[in-house]
């Protein structure tokens, strides 16, 4: 067997022991600072990352590096409290490890986050962005040997989020009084944050916000057939129009990403519990 999904099954397995009978539904990635959702799972299983064998530990700024299990909006979730990044030193393989395992529990959706630049000079901090589409700056993780158990050598893209999970959104959003914005996610290495000069590119070559992060976790989905819905939340207007003394700053993201964690929590649990 590959020992590519020798690792998936053997992560797999393990965290069936740890959960016995629950059987997750809906799998969830929390970015930098968006942890608060994993506050309103209940019952929650906590497994950190470092019980699981082979499995890689998170080591970024506002990751704490658990997977949590348990109920949210009436059905069973597992909770990524903290997503693997290429920027840390892992190879693609790892980075999507989590994901996999995942499908291999069997969810049926998947629910990707994280705090993101807003490129669009419209995307303003503390929006919410629902990401339509991507631009991916990053190794794409199905490069190598194609995992035939997973999926096709090619797996289409022509849309990587689900549409009717963001037509979904956007009907809790009204409701809410919730005000979403849409754009195309720009996928990058970090962790330098960008150059100005990289921002207009991004700008010109039709990126709204962008990230170190959720382009390999979503191609990896997409290659096993799982819808996909993804969200922003924008920490930092990513323009090329600065102050002489501004400084991008690691902290300030997880900060802005925390005052925006509610309104998005509120958004996904109730999604979770329409569909």
């Amino acid at each position: 067997m590959d020992a590519r999904l020798e690792r998936i099954y053997s992560a797999a397995d393990c965290l069936r022991e740890f959960l016995g009978d629950r059987q997750p539904e809906i799998g969830i990635v929390l970015g930098s600072g968006l942890g608060k959702l994993a506050d309103q799972i209940k019952d929650p299983l906590v497994i950190p990352y470092k019980e699981i064998p082979g499995f890689p530990v998170s080591t970024a700024i506002g990751h704490k590096g658990n997977f949590i299990v348990g109920k949210l909006g009436g059905k069973c979730v597992i909770a990524m409290q903290g997503r693997i990044h290429y920027y840390e030193g892992y190879g693609m393989d790892l980075v999507v490890l989590p994901v996999r395992v995942m499908i291999s529990m069997g969810i049926r959706k998947l629910f990707v986050s994280n705090a993101a630049g807003g490129v669009n000079y419209d995307l303003h901090v503390g929006d919410l962005m629902v990401i339509k589409d991507h631009i991916n700056l990053l190794p794409n993780p199905l490069i190598g040997p194609n995992l035939d158990k997973l999926g096709p050598r090619s797996p289409d893209m022509t849309r990587p989020y689900d549409p009717a999970l963001i037509k979904l959104a956007e009907a809790v959003a009204a409701d809410q009084g919730v005000v979403l914005k849409k754009g195309v996610y720009v996928g990058g290495t970090g962790p330098s944050y960008e150059t100005p000069a990289e921002y207009k590119y991004f700008r010109l070559i039709g990126g709204d916000a962008v990230g170190m992060s959720t382009v390999p976790e979503v191609i990896a989905a997409r290659h096993a057939g799982v819808p996909v819905f993804g969200i922003s939340v924008i920490t930092n207007e990513a323009h090329d129009d600065y102050a002489e003394d501004y400084v991008n700053d690691g902290h300030d993201v997880v900060v802005a990403a925390d005052a925006a964690a509610d309104r998005m929590t509120a958004l996904i649990r109730e999604m979770i519990e329409r569909l």
